[in-house]
């Protein structure tokens, strides 16, 4: 060694932040293109990692794209709020992560038809881990239709935001937007009594 030379060890990827960047490629990637024409070449330039190093983290093509088109823990942060209070919560969630992260991974959903056989796995995924959740939350009658009615609000919401780019919405404070859409939202939640 060198007098005054300062040696450090190789930087060490953080794995979980690393999963993090692969499974937003993926998403990005799925949101923009038919499932069988993504490689994990693709994804793997996206999230700037070797093909090799997502097989390590996880398997195959078709495990990372099961676990992109799981909406799990999606729907824990979209639907972590008191009833009460969830229509706010979810339309400030939808706008709050179209601004920090660029994508709200509900519409993911509406990519659906892009996939064949893969779309109904992802129909079937959003059904049970999105609607039919937020249904079993939810008191009085037709708490499924009505679970339905308000993702269908949220989604819209997401689509103007995310894919039609309307100025107004994207210019208007987050807060302002989630207390104006929310009672939208939470009509549909709060059982008409």
């Amino acid at each position: 060694m060198i007098p005054g030379s300062v040696t450090t060890a190789p930087l060490r990827r953080d794995a979980e932040a690393t999963k993090a960047a692969i499974l937003k490629a993926a998403r990005y990637l799925l949101a923009r293109h038919a499932h069988a024409d993504i490689t994990l070449k693709a994804v793997a330039e996206r999230a700037g990692v070797s093909p090799p190093l997502i097989v390590k983290y996880f398997g195959n093509k078709d495990a990372l794209f099961a676990r992109v088109m799981s909406f799990d823990t999606d729907a824990d942060a979209l639907l972590d709020a008191p009833l009460a209070d969830l229509g706010r919560h979810m339309a400030r969630h939808v706008v709050a992560g179209q601004r920090e992260r660029g994508a709200d991974p509900l519409l993911r959903i509406a990519f659906a038809p892009l996939h064949g056989d893969h779309g109904d796995i992802l129909r079937a995924n959003f059904r049970t881990q999105v609607t039919d959740r937020l249904a079993a939350r939810l008191t009085g009658p037709d708490a499924g239709l009505r679970a339905e009615l308000a993702v269908a609000a949220l989604v819209g919401l997401g689509v103007m935001y995310g894919i039609a780019r309307g100025p107004h919405l994207r210019e208007t404070d987050i807060d302002t937007i989630a207390d104006r859409y929310g009672p939208l939202v939470q009509a549909q939640l709060t059982p008409e009594g």
